[in-house]
């Protein structure tokens, strides 16, 4: 019995004449596809051009480049094209255009997507995408923007950018807005850098100590780091929440800050979040908020109203369009009065005759006289400006509340769905915001997160965050959006509830799933680790060893 290419082993037909593998590999119309090397030749191309006139022919092949005919300037082809000519096989495959598309749109049916079924990621929120976002962002002047045309020939798009950064001020309650980070930890840069900036221009730029809750997302101290700052630990309590003693207890003139989640990574409420604020300004300092779960709150709490000076807001999480929209993401930062004017450039500003402007210079007289620099090059991401504000508008102040008190909802139905089969290990926190969180306390010997993630692929399903946060051991964290139906939430906690029953009763059969998958378990931390990067062929890499 051979092995193909692939490494897949054909077997023989079982027992009552059903054959537990086919020998193409296929199942139904999920259909086996080899990696595009193996079916193309890299002798051979799809397509046939004829040599252009004056082009070096053969070099692509690996053939010594004929003398180039000399340019209408004067210059030889070579001399063009800086003496970069190719002298070896490019060595990719040629496929015909059907081959090609098939390869691809294979490959394509393989991939999760939240147009196929729910996503359980917690603390990475990923929601519909409605298609009205998207016709609105394709529209001619937002598709085709370039950051460098003149200001005249932008009007619309700075005001879309003015009008999202309105509603971003009143719906956290704060005083200006950053438009430019491109995405959360970006987001989470920008606001340490005014906080920076705002302490050295009251000569207090000896601060260097930021505090991070156990309980706060872990860009956060990495961020801090990263702008200089020596990071310490606040523990959180038994409920999941900060200790608020030992963070006010540490207060004191070397402490920059404080950053902290809210919703933290346990799903939970920082309910002593204003007495949290207070306490860091009696000492000086200043309070960021990771707003990545911001989704959560929106519409129902104003951050500015708790003492937040800096919050990020991530438009591909809060207003839709999950992780990125096929590009960059984008991270605006809403800040307090007192930080405002260290803020970065550019920013948009609305002129008394209505016209738009880009403040992109420090001048004389301006009310941003400290501003701290820039992120980036130019202005932020037009297409996730479009979509965010797409969304607010067709939702309303009625609906994007309604956004959270659903994400909420969903969430603690979850909970409190599988707080009997699955260890919760703050369940008696009180209700969660907008994720739940379990843990693998309770499975059978031998058996962890990782056993019940892959289960849920051969359920259908997505697995949920895994080992995440790190205060609780083999974290399951699980965030329901505000779109997903009771009926699908049913059907993933019954598909749940029933792999989690396994694990407890030590079917072994999870420790090798998924099996219904196009690919079974891999060894993560080997490819994570030692990844194979270069294709070989079987025989020459069988024969190089």
């Amino acid at each position: 019995m051979s092995i193909n290419a692939s490494g897949w082993r054909p077997e023989a037909p079982v027992s009552g004449g059903k054959a537990s593998r086919t020998v193409t590999g296929n199942k139904a119309l999920m259909l086996e596809e080899k990696l595009i090397f193996e079916i193309g030749d890299a002798e051979t191309t799809g397509v046939d051009f004829a040599d252009a006139d004056g082009a070096v022919t053969g070099a692509g092949l690996g053939e010594t480049p004929p003398t180039p005919s000399p340019s209408p300037e004067g210059e030889g082809s070579q001399e063009r094209l800086a003496g970069l000519f190719r002298d070896t096989a490019i060595g990719l495959p040629g496929l015909s255009e059907p081959e090609t598309v098939r390869h691809y749109t294979r490959l394509s049916r393989q991939n999760y997507g939240i147009d196929l079924g729910f996503f359980p990621l917690g603390s990475c929120t990923m929601k519909h995408n409605p298609r009205l976002n998207e016709k609105m962002a394709r529209l001619p002047g937002f598709a085709d923007i370039h950051p460098l045309q003149p200001i005249d020939s932008v009007q619309g798009a700075l005001g879309v950018i003015h009008e999202l950064a309105t509603w971003l001020i009143t719906l956290t309650g704060m005083h200006g807005v950053a438009m430019s980070p491109k995405a959360g930890a970006h987001g989470e840069l920008c606001g340490v850098l005014a906080i920076r900036a705002a302490l050295e221009a009251k000569g207090e730029g000896h601060r260097k100590i930021i505090l991070v809750p156990e309980s706060a997302h872990g860009t956060n101290p990495a961020t801090a780091a990263f702008a200089g700052y020596q990071v310490e630990d606040i523990p959180a309590t038994a409920e999941g929440r900060v200790d608020t003693a030992a963070l006010i207890a540490r207060l004191g003139p070397d402490v920059a800050g404080v950053m902290i989640t809210n919703p933290n990574t346990c799903g939970l409420f920082e309910r002593d979040m204003r007495t949290i604020s207070d306490a860091v300004h009696a000492a000086g300092g200043f309070v960021y908020c990771d707003g990545a779960n911001f989704n959560a709150i929106v519409g129902r709490v104003r951050p500015g109203d708790l003492g937040i000076d800096a919050m990020h807001i991530n438009l591909h999480k809060t207003f839709s369009t999950p992780h990125g929209g096929g590009g960059p993401g984008s991270g605006p930062v809403v800040l307090s009065e007192a930080l405002a004017p260290f803020g970065p450039l550019p920013f948009v500003a609305k002129q008394a005759d209505g016209h738009f402007a880009l403040i992109e210079e420090e001048t004389a007289g301006d009310d941003h006289p400290h501003a701290f620099g820039r992120m980036v090059a130019f202005h932020g991401q037009m297409g996730m400006f479009t979509r965010a504000l797409t969304y607010i508008l067709s939702h309303g102040a009625d609906g994007l509340r309604q956004v959270a008190e659903d994400a909420v909802l969903n969430a603690n139905y979850i909970l409190r769905s599988l707080d009997k089969t699955l260890d919760a290990p703050f369940g008696a926190s009180g209700p969660c915001m907008h994720e739940a969180l379990f843990s693998d306390n309770g499975l059978a010997a031998g058996f962890s997160t990782i056993d019940i993630a892959k289960g849920l692929i051969d359920e259908g399903f997505h697995p949920m965050t895994m080992y995440f946060p790190l205060v609780v051991h083999g974290a399951m964290l699980i965030e329901p959006t505000e779109t997903e139906s009771k009926a699908a939430i049913d059907q993933f906690v019954m598909a749940l509830r029933s792999v989690a029953e396994r694990a407890k009763a030590g079917d072994v059969s999870l420790k090798s799933a998924p099996h219904f998958a196009p690919r079974s378990r891999l060894d993560e931390t080997l490819a994570a680790r030692k990844p194979v990067l270069v294709w070989k062929e079987p025989v020459l890499a069988q024969a190089a060893e």
